[in-house]
């Protein structure tokens, strides 16, 4: 294994041919399926679930924050603790990397494997989920990354190329598709009155602004990320 990783590693900046359109078009609709499905969405959100409290942790960290902890839960909610002032740019950034994190992380995706970047893709996802566990403080969260990391590392040690690449593009794919699922979600829960301890309505408070308004910021993010996103994958599908 040693040595497939290294050869991973060597070949991360160079490019791959990409997937046939067909496969590049089913991993779109499979993705979709994954998202519009419940009991496929129950089982994959904890993946969105990973990144939303990733996007927290790091954009507490960036913004001068002292990280405490993660916690990823059954219930595909999650907790990222952090100290430092209550109010201010800090709180406020960390208040809304969440949302936004899991479609901006697939339109980063989607512009790596445009570029042909397929294994640069894999390596970064499996040096970033390393970090990420350090900080989990519960079980769940524990064995949730580890099997994440597991899955990555399977397909980039052991898979064959035609499947890292069809794995590559569902990737993405879900990560746009169901970002912006796990927005709408949101708001559905504050309609219904039981969320409000949401990031919306923390920020909310923060910034003296209408919850619906980072709401709304929330889903422009989200939407746009898997317009352009979509856009470039479809592009290289044409292309094929």
């Amino acid at each position: 294994m040693l040595s497939a990783l290294l050869d991973m590693v060597h070949s991360a900046f160079g490019l791959r041919p990409d997937p046939p359109k067909g496969v590049i078009l089913a991993t779109c609709a499979l993705a979709a399926i994954v998202v519009v499905l419940e009991p496929l969405w129950r089982m994959a959100r904890n993946f969105i679930t990973i990144a939303h409290e990733g996007g927290h942790a790091l954009a507490a960290v960036l913004t001068g924050r002292r990280l405490s902890g993660i916690k990823l839960h059954s219930d595909t909610s999650g907790l990222t603790l952090s100290r430092g002032r209550p109010t201010g740019p800090g709180m406020i950034i960390t208040g809304l990397s969440g949302y936004v994190t899991p479609p901006l992380l697939g339109l980063g995706a989607a512009a790596l494997l445009a570029a042909g970047r397929m294994t640069l893709l894999l390596l970064i996802a499996l040096v970033l989920l390393p970090l990420m566990l350090i900080m989990i403080r519960n079980f769940f969260g524990v064995l949730s990354v580890v099997a994440t990391m597991a899955i990555l590392l399977g397909v980039a040690v052991y898979a064959p190329p035609a499947v890292q690449g069809a794995f590559a593009y569902l990737f993405a794919w879900f990560l746009m598709i169901g970002g912006a699922r796990a927005v709408f979600e949101l708001q559905g829960s504050r309609r219904r009155g039981t969320a409000r301890q949401s990031d919306a309505d923390q920020v909310g408070r923060l910034t003296h602004l209408p919850p619906i308004v980072w709401v709304g910021f929330f889903a422009a993010v989200a939407i746009a990320s898997l317009v352009i996103g979509g856009r470039w994958l479809l592009d290289v599908a044409m292309m094929n």
